[in-house]
């Protein structure tokens, strides 16, 4: 195989490897009714004027699976992460009991799941996407390249397309079990 076609190949991989981790990163975020501190991960609390993420000025725990418990470092940061819970819009009320902050997470409605669901199913949708576009990307640099006889090319794009292939199903799987996460009561 051409050196360049193998050059592109590998480059498409990494863009599709990181489509597949973009992916993994935002179904994180998108809470299945079981709490998780990752589910405070976005909250940003204005620590001495600069926007730091709440899990570096406080400890982030789940004693059980519906309770997240918040433990500033410093006691006078109580009320700031309570503020910056409420500001990030998360659908979380914090209860302030003057050392801690916790915060109940309330059972999903099925009409919450099915938001959810949907939701995932745009994000998953967003990464086939970007494999997509990986593909597009790799099959015309492989057209562009001049070195290459015809038959090669040829071969480059079949390997792009098995590639693609391939993380297309990643996706699906992927998606189907959070799906199955998210609408299981």
């Amino acid at each position: 195989m051409n050196e360049d076609i193998k050059f592109i190949l590998d480059t498409a991989q990494e863009a599709m490897d990181a489509a597949l981790k973009h992916l993994e990163k935002q179904f994180v975020n998108i809470r299945a009714g079981k709490a998780s501190p990752a589910m405070l991960g976005s909250v940003m609390v204005d620590y001495y004027g600069t926007q730091t993420p709440l899990s570096q000025v406080a400890n982030v725990n789940t004693p059980d699976g519906r309770t997240i418990t918040v433990q500033p470092w410093e006691k006078s940061m109580l009320q700031e992460i309570e503020r910056s819970i409420m500001v990030a819009n998360l659908g979380f009320n914090p209860m302030n009991n003057g050392e801690t902050i916790i915060i109940n997470v309330p059972p999903l409605t099925e009409e919450r799941r099915r938001e959810l669901s949907k939701q995932a199913k745009a994000e998953a949708e967003d990464a086939k996407v970007g494999v997509r576009n990986a593909r597009k990307d790799a099959n015309n640099d492989i057209k562009n390249q001049e070195g290459a006889s015809e038959d090669q090319q040829k071969n480059g794009e079949i390997d792009v397309q098995q590639m693609t292939d391939k993380y297309v199903k990643k996706i699906d799987a992927i998606f189907e079990v959070k799906e199955n996460e998210i609408m299981t009561v």
